[in-house]
This record gives C-alpha cells, structure tokens and sequence, in this order.
C-alpha cells in the first residue's frame, strides 16, 4: 500500500505534466507489480510512502532525492509503528514520458527501477523481520540481488565509497553477522513491545527498553554505526513517547544506552 509523491516545485524549465505522469506511472508501479509469491489479504499490505524530490531536470535526466518511509500496525490496535524512514539522496535517473516499467530481477534495466525496487524489496523484508526473527531473509537477499546487478551501472549508490549511507552499505550491513543485534531489536521491540502494549503495556515497555539496550552490542564494535542511526531516525519520537507515560518501569539504564547510542537525539531522550 504505498503512496508515491513527486515534488517538482524547484523546477520551472520543463512541462509539469510529466512529473504527474511520473508519478501516477510510479503509484501505479509500487502497488501493481507482484514483489513476492505469498499472499496477502488488503488489511495486510504495509503501508509505505515514497517522497521524490525533484532537484533538476535535464532533457531526460533527473537528479531527486527520495524519501522512504514504512510502518506496522500493532496488534489489536490502530497505531501504526514506524519501521524505516530513510533519505536517499543518490537518486538520479532518466524518464520518458509514459515509458514502459517493468522490472526484471535478472538483469539491470534501468536505475529508476532498480532503485524501486530494491526499496520494496527492503521494505518487506524489514516489515517481516518484525514478525519473525530474520524472517526477512529471502526479500533482504533479493535488495542485495539487485545491488550486485545494478553495479554494472557503475552508479555511486551501489557501490562501494566515499558515502558510507548508500544502497550499497545499506543492505549490506543489514545481512552482515555484525549488525544482527539490530534484526533481533527489530524483533524483540515489535512482536514481544508493539504488540503487547494493548494487553499487556508494562511488560511491553520493559521488552521494548530491553530490545533497545541491545544495540549497545553493536556501538561496542561499531560506534556511531549506519544502522543505529537508521533505527532512530524511525523510532526517536515514538520511544518518548512510549516513556512518557503509562505505567512505570525504570528508565536510568535506558537512557544511558540511548545517550550513548544516539547523542544526537539527546533532547529527545532527556524528556523521558
């Protein structure tokens, strides 16, 4: 279920008209196309939104950057909780008005597509990693199927450089052994927190403190690690909030592990 928006607003050389194109061509593209072999009812489509920034516009060529964000539903509830918000500034690519999109995994076509759908691909594959330890494996290895692809490119976004927050380091570091302790958080925080926090609100909060103490496992290897900080820019706001109230549990070890793994949300974590 995924809303895809493109702001041209910084351009004023080119006929708007194929921007909205684009972007009904691109809603149309996220929702219709078949990313996986399960089956899904309507009430469990992920709900996720694309917000393309149009930054300059080139003959056929456009230089954007894009906004992605995806959520959970908790169970027996109506909240929704944020599972990626990530900005990839690195997304540049060629479009004719109303040309064909269709994605071939096998083979590079074109770096719009390949960008889409790595980003789908991720996108299920952190959604089912909240429901099952790793449970996201089979979509995670197909986003890493189309960055080893797309290198032929010879994109900056897919390999290995000076950007250490590219496609590239992005799916990488999710299947690496050293950056587990964030897919068991992603885990423990949704299945044992989010979804307990109906009926049962306080142990919900001290698995959801203790998921995220966890990822002090990776700040001993790795301080200041790419996918901590993915973790908070998604979940900064919801964890005061999920400490600001409601029943108490003890929060003094909380927010040392948060200070010391996101100083920079340090505002945030002293309102707790």
């Amino acid at each position: 279920n995924c809303t895809v928006q493109v702001d041209f607003k910084q351009i004023t050389n080119a006929n708007t008209q194929i921007f909205r194109t684009l972007q009904t061509q691109l809603n149309e593209f996220m929702n219709t196309t078949k990313w996986t072999s399960k089956n899904f009812g309507k009430n469990e489509l992920i709900d996720c939104s694309f917000f393309i920034i149009i930054n300059s516009f080139d003959g056929n060529n456009l230089s954007c950057s894009l906004q992605i964000q995806s959520s959970r539903p908790g169970f027996n509830s109506n909240y929704n909780s944020p599972i990626l918000n990530f900005n990839d500034r690195e997304f540049v690519f060629s479009y004719i008005e109303n040309q064909q999109l269709v994605f071939n995994r096998d083979v590079y076509t074109s770096e719009l597509l390949s960008t889409l759908a790595f980003y789908a691909n991720l996108i299920i594959g952190l959604d089912a990693d909240t429901y099952a330890y790793k449970g996201g494996d089979e979509f995670l290895q197909a986003a890493q199927n189309i960055v080893n692809t797309a290198q032929s490119s010879g994109g900056v976004a897919w390999t290995q450089g000076d950007n250490k927050q590219n496609r590239y380091y992005l799916i990488t570091d999710l299947l690496t052994s050293t950056f587990e302790p964030y897919r068991k958080t992603l885990f423990d925080y949704h299945f044992i927190g989010i979804d307990k926090m109906v009926s049962e609100q306080k142990e919900a909060k001290t698995n959801i403190k203790n998921a995220i103490i966890n990822l002090n496992a990776i700040n001993r290897v790795r301080p200041n690690a790419f996918i901590t900080r993915l973790f908070f820019d998604a979940k900064a706001n919801e964890i005061v909030n999920i400490f600001s109230g409601g029943p108490h549990v003890e929060t003094v070890d909380l927010k040392e592990s948060l200070i010391r793994l996101s100083p920079l949300n340090n505002t945030k974590w002293n309102s707790i």
